[in-house]
C-alpha cells in the first residue's frame, strides 16, 4: 500500500510545482507587456475615456497610423482619441507663444489711444486756460470752438474721415470775429454770431484778410503732420492685433494632424510613454504643419520695422507732444499778431465788409493781405506813435515770459509718450522672428533630445537621419515626414492683407526711413533726457539733462531733443514751434523795456 502510494504523491507534485512555474511565467510576462503605464498617460493627458485602453497588449490590431510588430497596446478607438488630443494640444501651445505678442501689441495699442488722447485734452485745457487768464473777454465767446477743435481731433484719431488742415482753418474763421470785435475793436457794436450778416462775412474773409499772420497755417501743419503718423500707429497696432487673431485660427491638415499624433502617442503603443522626439524629426513635422503660417514671416518683419520707424516719428522727436502742446503758443502769436496789426486789419475789413468803425488816421492799406514774415518783426506800422509802439514790444516780450511758466502735470506721472515708446520698441524686438521661430518653440514645448536616444516616428533611435528642412512653402518639397500640397486661404489671405497695409504705409510715409536713420546718428551722442513736454520743459532754458529715466541700449531718443539744451538748434522750424522762454538778449540792454517787465510780472504776481 505504502509503495503504491508514493508514486502518486511523486506525480502530483510534479504537477503543482509545473503549475506554480506557469503561472510565475504568466505573472512576470504579464507585468512586462502591461498596458498601465499607457492607461495612465492617456489618463493624465486626458485622451479619452479609460476603457478605451486594454489592460494587456493586442497582437493583431488594425492601427492606420501607429502600426508596427508586435504587441501594441492601441486600439483604433484610441488612434482616434489621439488625432484629436494631438492636434488640441498643438493648437494650445500655438494660442499660449501669441497670447504674449497679442497681448503686447492690444495694450500698448489702448495705452498709446489713451496717450493721444491724454495729449490732446492737456493741449486743450492749456488753451481754455490761456483765454480764460489772458483773453477774458474773448473766452466765452472762443471756448465752444475750442472744444470743436478737439473733439475733431479726436475724432480723427479714432479713423473719422477728418482733415486736420480745414478744422485748423475752420477754428480760425471761427475765431477771428471775436478777435476782431473784442480785441482788435472792443468798442465795436453789433453782433456777429453765426448767421449774422457781420459775422458771415468776417468768416468768409478771414484766410483773404490773414489777420493771424503764419501762425494758423504753420500750427495746421505741424498738427497734420504728427497726427497723421499717431493715427497711422493706432491703425498698424490694430493691424498687428488682427494677424495674431487670424493666426490662431490656422488650419492644421489632415496630413499634419497624423503626423503630429505619430510624433506624440504612437510611441505610447509600445508602451514607451516617457520617449521624446528627436529634434529634426519634430522641426519636420512642425515646419510642415506651420508652412502657412511660416510664410507670413517676411510681410511680418517688414511691418515690425514700419511699427518701429511710426513709433519713432511719433515719439522720438516728440513731434506728437509739440504738435498738440504747441497749440496754446500757436493761438496765443496768433491773437497778438492780430492785435499789433489792428489797424491794418480794421481798414482792410471795413472796405471788404464795409463795417464803420472808425479808421485810423494816416492808415493807407494797400493790399488786403497782411503777410509777415514772424511775430517778432519791429517794423513800426505807418500810424503807431513811438510810445505806442514800445508798449506792443514789451507787450509781445511779457507774452513769451508768460510762456515760461505752462500748466504740468505732477512730476510722478511716468507714463509719458517716450517712456512708452521706449518700452513697446524693446517688446517688438523680441517678435521680429516670431513666425520664423513659432515651430522651434513648439519643439521646445515637447520636450526633444538632441544627443540622447529620442524617437523618430517609426522607433527608437540615436540620432535622426533625416533631412531637415526650412520654414516655408517652398522648403516642404524636400520634407521627409510629410507633404505640403498648398497654402492655406486663410493665411494666404492675412499675408495678402499685410503686404498690402505694408505698402500703403510706405507710400503713405516715404520719408519714414530717413527719420528711422535720423534716430539711430542720435544713438552715437549718447543724447538723452528725461524732460517731457508734458511738464512743459521745452521752454526751462537751463540746459540740463534729465537724469531720472533710463535709456535702453536698443532705442535712444535722437539728439536735440526738448528739454535738453537744444530747443533752438533748428533755425529751419518757425520760431512758434515752441515756446520760448527767453528773450532776446539786446533787448535786455533797453532799461525802459526792463522796467516795463518787472512792473508786469509784478502784476502778473499779484493777480494769482
Amino acid at each position: 500500500m505504502s509503495r503504491g502510494k508514493c508514486p502518486r504523491v511523486n506525480s502530483l507534485d510534479s504537477v503543482w510545482i509545473l503549475t506554480l512555474v506557469t503561472f510565475a511565467v504568466t505573472v512576470m510576462d504579464g507585468d512586462a507587456y502591461s498596458c498601465r503605464e499607457v492607461k495612465a498617460a492617456f489618463q493624465l493627458r486626458q485622451v479619452g475615456p479609460l476603457h478605451f485602453v486594454p489592460e494587456t497588449p493586442y497582437t493583431d490590431v488594425d492601427l492606420l497610423v501607429c502600426k508596427h510588430q508586435g504587441p501594441s497596446c492601441c486600439t483604433r478607438k484610441m488612434e482616434e482619441n489621439y488625432l484629436v488630443a494631438a492636434k488640441r494640444e498643438t493648437l494650445n501651445d500655438i494660442l499660449s507663444y501669441i497670447y504674449e505678442p497679442e497681448h503686447i501689441l492690444s495694450g500698448h495699442l489702448d495705452a498709446f489711444h489713451d496717450m493721444f488722447q491724454y495729449l490732446l485734452s492737456l493741449s486743450q485745457g492749456h488753451l481754455s486756460s490761456l483765454l480764460e487768464d489772458s483773453y477774458s473777454s474773448l473766452s466765452r465767446h472762443a471756448l465752444p470752438h475750442v472744444n470743436e477743435l478737439f473733439s475733431s481731433l479726436s475724432l480723427y484719431f479714432r479713423g473719422a474721415n477728418v482733415s486736420v488742415e480745414a478744422t485748423v482753418q475752420r477754428f480760425f474763421n471761427n475765431i477771428f470775429p471775436f478777435v476782431y470785435t473784442r480785441l482788435i475793436n472792443p468798442d465795436f457794436e453789433g453782433s456777429v454770431t453765426t448767421g449774422s450778416v457781420t459775422g458771415d462775412c468776417l468768416r468768409m474773409i478771414r484766410q483773404d484778410v490773414n489777420p493771424f499772420g503764419h501762425h494758423p497755417a504753420v500750427m495746421a501743419q505741424e498738427l497734420a503732420g504728427a497726427l497723421v503718423a499717431g493715427r497711422q500707429l493706432v491703425i498698424a497696432l490694430k493691424k498687428g492685433v488682427e494677424v495674431m487673431n487670424a493666426t490662431e485660427h490656422a488650419n492644421l491638415s489632415r496630413e499634419c494632424v497624423k503626423n503630429l499624433m505619430k510624433m506624440a502617442f504612437c510611441s505610447h503603443c509600445r508602451g514607451l510613454t516617457l520617449i521624446k522626439p528627436c529634434v529634426g524629426y519634430c522641426l519636420n513635422v512642425m515646419r510642415g504643419c506651420l508652412a502657412s503660417v511660416s510664410e507670413l514671416d517676411q510681410p511680418w518683419r517688414k511691418y515690425t520695422h514700419l511699427l518701429e520707424q511710426l513709433t519713432s516719428a511719433v515719439a522720438g522727436h516728440h513731434n506728437l507732444k509739440l504738435a498738440t502742446l504747441g497749440v496754446r503758443g500757436h493761438f496765443d502769436e496768433a491773437l497778438l499778431y492780430a492785435q499789433l496789426h489792428g489797424p491794418l486789419i480794421t481798414a482792410t475789413v471795413d472796405k471788404v465788409c464795409g463795417l464803420s468803425t472808425g479808421e485810423p488816421k494816416g492808415m493807407q492799406p494797400t493790399s488786403p493781405e497782411v503777410t509777415t514774415s514772424t511775430i517778432t518783426s519791429s517794423t513800426p506800422l505807418p500810424s503807431a506813435a513811438p510810445f505806442q509802439l514800445l508798449q506792443e514790444q514789451n507787450l509781445r516780450h511779457f507774452a513769451r515770459i508768460k510762456g515760461s511758466f505752462p500748466l504740468k502735470p505732477s512730476k510722478n506721472n511716468k507714463h509719458s509718450l517716450r517712456t512708452l515708446s521706449r518700452e513697446f520698441l524693446l517688446f517688438l524686438q523680441r517678435y521680429k522672428s516670431f513666425f520664423a521661430v513659432l515651430p522651434e518653440m513648439l519643439c521646445e514645448a515637447e520636450g526633444t533630445l538632441e544627443d540622447s536616444t529620442c524617437w523618430s516616428g517609426d522607433g527608437v533611435v540615436e540620432r535622426y537621419t533625416g533631412r531637415i528642412v526650412g520654414n516655408g512653402l517652398s522648403a516642404q518639397r524636400q520634407n521627409p515626414e510629410l507633404k505640403v500640397r498648398s497654402m492655406d486661404p486663410l493665411m494666404a489671405e492675412v499675408k495678402e492683407s499685410l503686404e498690402c497695409f505694408n505698402q500703403e504705409t510706405e507710400e503713405k510715409f516715404p520719408k519714414l526711413d530717413q527719420i528711422w536713420d535720423d534716430l539711430g546718428s542720435g544713438e552715437e551722442d549718447g543724447s538723452t533726457t528725461d524732460c517731457d513736454d508734458e511738464d512743459g520743459c521745452q521752454s526751462s532754458g537751463d540746459g540740463s539733462k534729465g537724469k531720472g529715466e533710463e535709456v535702453s541700449p536698443r532705442w535712444k531718443p535722437p539728439e536735440g531733443q526738448p528739454g535738453g539744451g537744444n530747443t533752438q538748434e533748428n533755425p529751419s522750424k518757425p520760431p512758434s514751434v515752441k515756446v520760448i522762454g527767453g528773450l532776446p538778449s539786446s533787448s535786455w540792454l533797453q532799461s525802459g523795456h526792463l522796467i516795463l517787465l518787472l512792473v508786469g510780472l509784478c502784476v502778473q504776481l499779484m493777480l494769482f
